[in-house]
């Protein structure tokens, strides 16, 4: 176990701000995790756990204890004829991981790719995107308990999830720390989904026809790197904020307004797009100093220059979310963590 003092963390958020912690450790093992820990409770330090660093937002200086969790290693179990257990430390990048199973023909997380970040995050806001969650593939993950330094499991009811949400950013956080994740994917039998999003139409522009889980991921990664910044170009952490859910009686108030206003229904409440409100607010590629709304989509925030402060980033997404209620009457939901 290594503590250092005083470290920068530039390196270790995609959204590249300048920030530092006061004690700062990587930590290779859960033996080494708990060590860390151990020192952490004797000098009553706060603790941040980063990951990939996709979903955090420094603001200041961090006066506690930042640990990195460079936890590595993936195992696989065959259950049966058309499914298998893969399971990957919290340290693997998602990404990779992705390319990993399809590279062994495992189905189901081929609508993920091209997301940023570590597989010990994706349970804590349930990723999504085009059509598919953590939660239609996720099985189990293993956690230690900061309190009493065991280890737990969680399954899929135990865990909560919700859109971009769990129990581990509800009353369970802070208290955990996610070690492992295990995915039930597919073999053989893969179920194919292209119907959310520019996906089918991606497909159409590569002439496939009968898609594979691989040609769904390609189709993927294209759609992404074609309106998606790259965080190793240009500071970002994604999509910003989280697509809002209002009741189904406001949406259609709204549409007599709006007339072009899109929703996906689900009961009596409509998902609306954040990027679409973003942009009907004025935001869409709009520069203040050293902050900017994406060009090419409004729901992400970038460090344009990079120089940019977490506090300014912050400020500028206080006047997205002032600009949308305005306008429309609805508010927005940051998706990062704000440190």
């Amino acid at each position: 176990m290594m503590i250092q003092e005083n470290v920068s963390l530039k390196p270790f958020n995609t959204f590249g701000v300048e920030a530092s912690a006061r004690y700062f450790s990587q930590v290779n093992s859960v033996e080494e995790l708990i060590e860390t820990l151990k020192f952490s409770n004797a000098h009553s330090l706060p603790l941040l756990f980063i990951g990939g660093g996709s979903n955090i937002l420094l603001t200041k200086d961090f006066e506690g204890l930042a640990i990195q969790l460079n936890l590595k290693g993936i195992s696989e179990e065959i259950i049966n004829e058309n499914e298998v257990l893969v399971t990957a430390k919290a340290g693997e990048n998602w990404h990779q991981f992705v390319m990993y199973c399809l590279d062994k023909n495992y189905g189901g997380l081929e609508n993920l790719s091209l997301i940023p970040g570590n597989v010990g995050t994706s349970p804590m806001q349930n990723i999504g995107a085009y059509g598919t969650e953590i939660k239609d593939v996720f099985e189990s993950c293993k956690v230690l308990n900061l309190e009493t330094l065991e280890i737990e499991v969680f399954n899929l009811e135990k865990c909560r999830f919700g859109y971009r949400d769990s129990i581990f950013k509800q009353e369970g956080k802070g208290k955990y720390v996610i070690l492992e994740v295990t995915f039930r994917l597919t073999t053989k039998d893969h179920k194919i989904d292209v119907e959310y999003g520019a996906i089918k139409s991606e497909l159409e522009n590569l002439g496939i026809k009968k898609p594979t889980i691989q040609d769904v991921s390609k189709a993927v990664i294209n759609i992404r790197q074609s309106k998606l910044p790259d965080p190793k170009v240009i500071g970002n952490a994604g999509s910003f904020f989280k697509n809002p859910t209002i009741p189904l009686s406001q949406f259609e108030t709204l549409k007599k307004k709006f007339e072009k206003i899109p929703g996906y229904p689900n009961g009596d409440f409509v998902k609306v797009p954040a990027g679409w409100l973003i942009e009907q607010a004025g935001w869409k590629g709009k520069q203040i100093e050293n902050v900017a709304s994406h060009k090419l989509q409004a729901l992400v925030i970038i460090n344009a220059t990079g120089d940019a402060t977490g506090k300014e980033i912050f400020d500028f997404s206080t006047e997205i979310i002032k600009s949308v209620k305005e306008k429309f009457g609805i508010e927005l939901e940051r998706e990062v963590n704000i440190i």
